[in-house]
């Protein structure tokens, strides 16, 4: 097994709204070892973001964790310090939001935004010339032509695929260790989308560095991860070896996931999963599946089912497996 370098333990995450409190992550259990490419992926929704955010401690003000722990080599994130937190996302870990557009500000040029990263997730003492000729580096590392005149631009006046590669740019400048990409792809078309995803997975090749890759997508995420977490509202219900995964899926969830997927091959209309993810202001107590499965029992209902081995790597929470 490989040596840990994020293990998330029983996390819980709740926002507090006008409403009342969105129970969101439900004894989240995850780990992700050194240069291992881990998928994770499931509805929009069922909390996806939510587990990377915390593990870059960037939650909303809202946010509320009552329990858990997310472990970086043996260290727990959420007791550390900001100038520590800090410290790590300038120079260990770095994520690839979903929106480009957002992540980049308006105002300012490529090439200052992207030269500010440099300059603090360095502990050399750059000069503006070297910042420059490193911002060029990376902008090639991503397959920006004519990185020059593209430090002068402001995001508004470059493609979504552009700003994406711009994102990754300045994200692989600080993620010496893990990179975390959140639906990395979602704005663009699917060609520009394979692209991106193909550059990303290169560029992790290249660096030895690890990668979660989120996606609601399945089929983006089978030919670049090692190994695949499958969530469902807020809780991690099976996971696996992406091949095995792949053909042997035994979480009625994940096997519902995967029949929503249409076949190039033709043979009819995909399934959709009946119902919808719950409520989470007022979810299921037992399992937060068990309103929508076919194989529920009166024990779903009442207690969690909790991750348990079925061999070769493969675990699954259901009480079918017990």
């Amino acid at each position: 097994m490989n040596e840990q370098l994020i293990e998330i333990h029983d996390l819980y995450v709740n926002y507090k709204i006008y409403e009342g409190i969105l129970k969101v992550l439900n004894g989240v259990e995850f780990r992700v070892g050194v240069k291992e490419k881990v998928g994770l992926i499931g509805e929009s929704g069922c909390g996806k973001t939510t587990t990377m955010r915390s593990v870059m401690r960037i939650l909303a003000d809202n946010a509320i964790v009552p329990k858990g722990s997310i472990l970086y080599k043996g260290r727990d994130i959420l007791k550390m310090s900001e100038e520590e937190i800090q410290r790590i996302r300038r120079e260990s870990i770095s994520m690839i939001f979903q929106d480009p557009t957002a992540a980049l500000n308006p105002v300012f040029t490529v090439g200052d935004q992207l030269m500010d990263v440099i300059k603090y997730s360095t502990k050399e003492n750059l000069t503006k010339e070297e910042m420059k000729e490193r911002a060029i580096k990376v902008l090639k590392e991503v397959a920006l032509p004519d990185p020059e005149r593209i430090l002068k631009n402001y995001p508004i006046m470059l493609s979504g695929g552009m700003r994406q590669r711009i994102c990754i740019a300045m994200a692989l400048v600080s993620a010496n260790e893990l990179l975390i990409a959140d639906e990395p792809g979602t704005n663009l078309d699917v060609t520009i989308q394979d692209q991106i995803l193909r550059l990303i997975g290169r560029l992790v090749e290249e660096r030895g560095t690890s990668i979660i890759l989120i996606s609601h997508a399945l089929g983006t995420v089978k030919g670049l991860v090692d190994r695949v977490y499958v969530m469902y509202a807020g809780n991690m219900v099976e996971v696996a070896p992406t091949k095995e995964l792949f053909s042997e899926p035994i979480h009625p969830y994940t096997i519902g996931l995967f029949k929503t997927v249409p076949k190039l091959t033709g043979g009819g209309i995909p399934e959709a999963i009946k119902g919808r993810i719950p409520d989470y202001i007022n979810p299921p107590q037992g399992c937060r599946f068990f309103p929508r499965c076919e194989h529920a029992m009166p024990i779903c209902k009442k207690e969690k089912p909790s991750l348990k081995s079925v061999g070769g790597g493969h675990e699954v929470a259901c009480f079918l497996y017990e």
